[in-house]
This record gives structure tokens, sequence and C-alpha cells, in this order.
């Protein structure tokens, strides 16, 4: 039973084995049929993506041949260019170099003729050398001669007169230096005289050409500064109730605000015009805004006057750059801006000192003293009048206290002393003080600098009227043009045209001796006939 199971296993066995490989034999066969068709596949596609290269190749490679012969030929126009401008320059070098040659051949011919012309002129000159030294030694010779006959003279002359030669020679010299002397003093005596004429006229000379040569200005500040409003109501708004708003500014300000029936107006006073223009801007902005009580009244008071200290500084450096003025100390330059707000007679102090450095500069340059005299003169203009804007009043005098403040901020001392002595109160040291006192006087004394009192202005008037009034046959007399012009209306029965004119002359003659005015005065004598009928 075992054998026969054995039997039947083995059996089965290579029945197994038989129908595997035929099994096995035909899925090799399907499969070595698919590899080989794969492999046509494959070399099929293979053909293709080689000819496809090929081509791409062949592609490329015409391209690239494109582009090599372009660049080729974009490389020979650029060589052929720059050939070209190398033989140009090169050709500009040589015709250099052909012109170079030619100067210096030309220059090594000339150099050649000199060279002759001086070889020529040491032979001339060695000649002459030769005949100097004859003549020399028979001018030597001859000389010997003379000396001997000289002695034999001079001996004869000794026995005649009895004075040695020496002696003869001592008492010419003292006749000589004589002679000299009175001569001397009588030419000094005559230059010193012929000075004293002309000082005068010189001195008046100068100083008209350095007025003609300065652009006057002029500028009046007044005491008195009204405020225009927009309403009356306004006026209810300052005051505050029971004047807390009014006393506030007066006392934040140390302005008086007069408050009365001007309508739309109110009046600043203050002799101070620098507080008085602290008042005029603070009240302005409080006005603006609207709200006007004493805490913002402080405020604004307060910053107005950190504005105006910044605003003097910037007029006051402004001034310095204008007049050409550098170094000047921050408290000078702080005192020349505050002169912006203060006058003197009417007279703007700062126009008044501006006019009077360009005047010191001008007169400084006409007298010749000197680039570096002229700049400190009007350095000493600018500031000869700091004394007059003190923050405290005090007992000195302005000019010695503008002295004592332009030490101490290290001005130099010939500043130093024009401060103080344009009004005689130091003595006179440098040669720009009396220059510095000159000009002053000269600013301040023109006609128009300073303002006239209305009395005196108005007496003026008058007294033009009355002297022209006097006159017979005058019907009617008018100053007017501010007192530039007076016009005389005469009777024309009474005065004829020769007498108009005889009266318009002897008229500006008086004007001329009796009177004192500014400027000039014209005289027009108006003579007419009016003949009126009535037709009824």
């Amino acid at each position: 039973m075992d054998i026969i199971t054995i039997i039947v296993g083995f059996v089965a066995l290579a029945i197994g084995i038989v129908i595997g490989n035929i099994l096995f034999g035909k899925k090799a066969k399907e499969q070595l049929a698919q590899a080989e068709e794969l492999s046509k596949k494959a070399e099929e596609q293979a053909k293709k993506i080689i000819d496809d290269a090929k081509t791409i190749a062949e592609t490329l490679k015409e391209n690239k041949l494109l582009e090599a012969k372009e660049h080729f030929a974009q490389l020979k126009s650029k060589f052929e260019v720059e050939k070209a401008n190398q033989e140009k320059e090169l050709a500009i070098r040589q015709q250099k170099q052909a012109e170079n040659d030619n100067k210096i051949k030309q220059q090594q011919q000339s150099l050649t003729d000199k060279q002759n012309s001086l070889q020529k002129q040491i032979q001339e000159n060695e000649q002459a050398r030769e005949t100097i030294k004859q003549q020399l030694e028979v001018a030597a010779a001859k000389r010997a001669d003379l000396d001997k006959q000289h002695d034999v003279y001079l001996k004869k002359l000794e026995g005649i007169a009895g004075l040695s030669a020496e002696a003869a020679k001592n008492e010419i010299i003292d006749q000589i230096k004589q002679e000299a002397r009175t001569k001397a003093a009588s030419y000094v005596k005559e230059m010193m005289d012929e000075a004293k004429v002309n000082a005068n006229k010189e001195a008046k000379k100068v100083i008209i050409q350095s007025i003609q040569r300065l652009a006057s200005e002029q500028a009046i500040d007044n005491t008195v500064t009204t405020f225009p409003l927009e309403s009356d109501e306004i006026k209810g708004q300052i005051i505050g109730r029971e004047g807390r708003n009014i006393k506030a500014l007066e006392a934040a300000t140390g302005v008086d605000f007069v408050i009365d029936d001007t309508p739309e107006a109110i009046v600043l006073s203050c002799f101070d015009p620098f507080r008085k223009e602290i008042a005029r801007l603070a009240l302005q902005k409080l006005v603006q805004d609207g709200r006007i009580q004493p805490g913002r009244i402080e405020d604004v008071v307060e910053k107005t006057r950190r504005q105006m200290e910044d605003q003097i500084m910037e007029i006051g450096e402004r001034t310095a750059i204008e007049l050409g003025i550098h170094g000047l100390h921050k408290d000078l330059v702080r005192v020349v801006g505050k002169m912006r707000y203060r006058s003197s007679y009417g007279q703007n102090l700062l126009m008044h000192s501006k006019e009077t450095a360009n005047l010191c500069g001008i007169m400084a340059a006409e007298l010749g003293l000197g680039q570096k005299i002229v700049k400190m003169a009007k350095r000493a203009g600018l500031l000869h009048d700091i004394g007059k804007v003190p923050d405290e009043e005090g007992e000195i005098s302005h000019a010695l206290l503008g002295a004592k403040w332009a030490e101490k901020a290290g001005e130099h001392p010939a500043i130093v002393n024009a401060i103080g002595a344009h009004h005689d109160e130091m003595e006179m040291q440098y040669i720009i003080s009396p220059i510095v006192q000159a000009c002053d006087a000269i600013s301040g004394a023109r006609p128009g600098a300073r303002r006239e009192t209305t009395q005196s202005y108005f007496q003026r008037l008058k007294d033009l009227e009355a002297l022209a009034s006097a006159y017979k046959g005058v019907e009617r007399v008018f100053a007017i043009q501010a007192g530039r012009e007076l016009r005389i209306m005469v009777e024309a029965d009474k005065v004829d045209d020769q007498m108009s004119a005889q009266m318009s002359f002897e008229i500006a003659q008086r004007i001329e001796k009796e009177m004192q005015y500014p400027g000039q005065i014209k005289v027009v004598v108006v003579r007419e006939l009016r003949v009126t009928n009535v037709a009824k």
C-alpha cells in the first residue's frame, strides 16, 4: 500500500513536472515575443530620437554659424572703425609732430642767430673795452697833471687870501647852512599858512562828498499808537468786569490803554516804543482769539515779549550784515536790534545809527585812512548811541554807558573811545573819534531828519505868511506843501508884472536872511485880472 502510494506519487510528480515544463515553455515563448516586440519599438523610438537630435543639432549648428558670422561682421566693422580712428589719430599726431619739428627747427635757427649776434656783440664789447681802457689811461695821465696844477693854484690862493683850504671850506659850509635854515623856516611858515587857509575848505569838501554819497532814510516813531477795532463792542471785552482785563493788560505791559468815545479805536500810550509794540501785538492776538481774561492776558503778553526778543536779535543781525560788520557780541546785537523801537528827537535811533555808520565809512574812505580804519569807523558809527537803549535807566550819560558796554563786549579801544567821546565826555584818542562825532552831528542836523514840534511848525507858517502880507498890494498869502511853498496873491491893478518879479525876489531874500527852515521854500507871486459882469 505504501509502495503503490509512493509510485503514484512519483508518477504524479513526473506528470506535474512535464505539464509545468510545457506551460513554462509556452509562457517563455510569449514573453520572448513581447520582448522582441518591445525591442523593435525601442529601436524605432531610438531611431526617431536620433533623427530628431540630428535635426536639432543641424538647426543649432546653422544658428550658431549665423551668430558667429554676425559677430564676426560686427567685430570686423568695429575693427575697421577703430583702425580708421587710429589712422586718423596717427595722421594728426604726425601732423603735430611735423609742426613741432618745424617749431624746433625755427627755434634752433633763432638760437643760432641769437648766438651769432651775441658773439658779434661780445667782440664789439671787447673792442669797446680796449678803447675805454686806453681812454682811461689817457684820462688818468691828464688827471695827474690837473692835480699838480690844482695844488699849485691852491697854494697861490692860500697865499693871496691868508686862509687855508680847510678853513675856507668850513666858512662856505656855515654860510650855506644858515641860508638853508632861513629858507626852510620861511617854507614851513608858508606851508602852515596855506594849510590853515585850505583846512576848512578841504574839510567841507570831504563832508559834502560823504553826504552826497549817502542816500538818507528817515523814520519817525510816536509815543502814541491807535489800535483799530472792528466794532465798539470789543471795548467792553477789553475792559472786562470791573476793569479787570484792562488792569491786567496795563500791569503786564506797562502801557496805558486809553478807551474813550473815539469810535472803533483804542489809544496805546507809552514813552517806551518797545513796550508799546509788545502791547499792540498782544492786544491784536487777544482780539483775534476772543478769549480776553487776566490769566490769558499774562500768557499772551509773555509769549509776545519772547517773540519780540527774537525779533530784535534778528533785526540786529540783519543790520550788521547789511553794513558788513562782523563779530559783534550777542549783547551788542540785541541792543542794535532794540534801537529799532527807540527814537531821539523824533528820529528813529536805528535809522540814525545806520546813517551815521554809512557816513563814517564814506568819510574815512574819502580821507584815505585805509580799509581797516574804514571798517572800524563804520562799526563805531553803528554803536555810538547804544547807551540810549538801557534796560534800566541810570544816572550815567548814554555816551559813557555805551563805551562801558562796548568795552565789556570786547570791542577795540578805538571804538570804545569813539563811542564815549562823540559828545566830548571823553578825550579823543583815535582818528575815528572826530569822524564819528562829525557824522553824528550831520545825521541829526540834516533837514528832515528830526521831527519838528507842532508849535514851532505852525509858528514858522505864520511867520512866512506875515512876512509876505506886509508888502503893499498883497491880497492873500498861503503857506502850502508843509511850508515848502509860499503862494502870494496880489491885486492886479496895484502890482504889475515887473513889480511881481521884484516882490518874489525880495521875499525870497528876506526869508533866507531872517528865518530858519529845513530844505528850501519856493516863493510864487500870482497876478491875475478878473472882470465880472452880470447879465439880467
